[in-house]
């Protein structure tokens, strides 16, 4: 007898112990509808807005579409990158101070538009070529990558970082790579 009650207390513990961890791990993180500085009202109600003035059921404003692959999908658009104010301002500062040679300040410049920007491959493509008018072709290589990955989809940006790619490749001494970007960022110009 004494020991069934052993074993039932035992398992009534092990019950209690795996209650409370599960309840710890939902008071993990700020609970449901807690005010975040970067949430609007509507998203912490768990509502979240259409676009334009769309109506529910439908995104962007237009009528609901066919699933992507079947006859009558509309693509969607590619993306057209485009710098804000804020960025374009400070590019344009470190193009002066580039032109000037004060190389170190052109870069403090433009890591400043990278954190108003960080996903812009405009951004990642100007300070690319800064590093490179500064000397450092590794490292504008790497920048021209960066800016590729993120410009997927934009043409136009894809076609300046092959671009700049070439530009790296070249002040390396890596002439036949960087006739092989030259053309991928010819063909992507004619897009």
């Amino acid at each position: 007898m004494a020991r069934q009650r052993y074993g039932l207390a035992r398992a009534a513990m092990g019950a209690l112990g795996a209650a409370l961890a599960l309840s710890g791990c939902a008071l993990v993180g700020p609970p449901y509808g807690a005010a975040h500085p970067n949430a609007a009202a509507s998203a912490r109600r768990g509502v979240i807005q259409q676009p334009n003035g769309a109506q529910p059921g439908t995104w962007g404003g237009a009528s609901a579409q066919a699933a992507p692959g079947t006859p009558g999908a509309v693509p969607p658009a590619p993306p057209q990158y485009q710098l804000g104010p804020a960025a374009q301002s400070l590019v344009a500062m470190a193009r002066v101070q580039e032109r000037s040679g004060n190389f170190g300040l052109a870069a403090e410049t433009l890591e400043r538009a990278l954190s108003i920007e960080p996903r812009n491959p405009l951004v990642w493509l100007a300070l690319g070529r800064e590093s490179l008018a500064a000397g450092n072709a590794a490292q504008a290589y790497g920048i021209a990558r960066k800016a590729l990955y993120l410009a997927s989809g934009d043409t136009h940006a894809e076609s300046s970082a092959w671009g700049l790619i070439a530009a790296t490749l070249r002040a390396e001494g890596r002439n036949q790579e960087a006739l092989a970007a030259e053309h991928k960022a010819a063909l992507l110009s004619v897009q």
